[in-house]
């Protein structure tokens, strides 16, 4: 595994490392799929694939179909409601995991599992932060280990050279399938991970952290990196 420096920045954040592609999912409830003619369509789960699942439940309820909520509890929370028959439809950054499959088996729901696009996990700072081009995997598995919660604080201590500078984390909630991956591909093992940091299911809230702290390190998905992007760098609203 390795990652792969990228050069572009933002006015509120630069991306130093893309982690592979992680396969985004949506699994259907089988009378959803039978019955389009509900009034409410029910959407939660992973926030790496909803903004695929807003754009395109403005484009349904324009035609008139029906109304579509969407939420963001995360792939993991996604999946219990969805097991509970809460949800019609469930957002998922990873695959169903065995014990999610049999939960939905004992309560009776049916699924089909389609996978809708693939994203790519992305390692940021704010621009603001000059001392960091890139970071290895072996610094951030420094860094995120959970034997390193509470004694690594500031930016010296992953790597000579950098300043003494506190370091602030923001990361995925561990309801999260992008915290199930990251800490798989980096930590070496799913759900290893130290629990000081600022964490959240929903990535917006991890981008406004980044965005107001120069000593900030935080990880997402691409989309929203990506979206940041085409917002932010207009010359009109650049701010540093």
């Amino acid at each position: 595994m390795a990652v792969n420096k990228i050069t572009s920045q933002l006015n509120r954040f630069t991306a130093i490392g893309a982690i592979a592609l992680v396969a985004t999912t949506v699994g259907l409830s089988i009378p959803a799929v039978q019955s389009q003619s509900q009034n409410v369509i029910k959407v939660d789960g992973s926030s790496t694939v909803f903004p695929i699942t807003e754009a395109v439940a403005e484009e349904f309820q324009k035609k008139g179909s029906g109304r579509v909520t969407v939420g963001i509890s995360g792939t993991g929370g996604g999946f219990k409601k969805f097991c509970r028959s809460e949800t019609d439809i469930s957002n998922a950054s990873r695959p169903i995991l065995a014990k999610e499959i049999a939960a939905c088996k004992q309560a009776g729901v049916q699924y089909i599992e389609l996978p809708v696009a693939y994203d790519a996990l992305t390692v940021v700072v704010k621009p603001r932060n000059n001392w960091v081009k890139s970071l290895s995997v072996a610094e951030l598995k420094k860094v995120w280990q959970p034997a390193t919660q509470g004694k690594i604080k500031n930016w010296n201590q992953v790597r000579q050279g950098f300043p003494s500078a506190p370091l602030k984390l923001y990361g995925a909630g561990a309801d999260s399938g992008t915290f199930d991956y990251f800490t798989e591909a980096i930590v070496g093992k799913a759900k290893s991970s130290r629990t000081d940091y600022t964490g959240s299911e929903d990535d917006n809230v991890l981008v406004q952290g980044v965005s107001r702290d120069r000593g900030a390190l935080g990880y997402f998905g691409y989309a929203y990196y990506a979206a940041k992007l085409l917002l932010w760098c207009s010359p009109s609203t650049q701010k540093h």
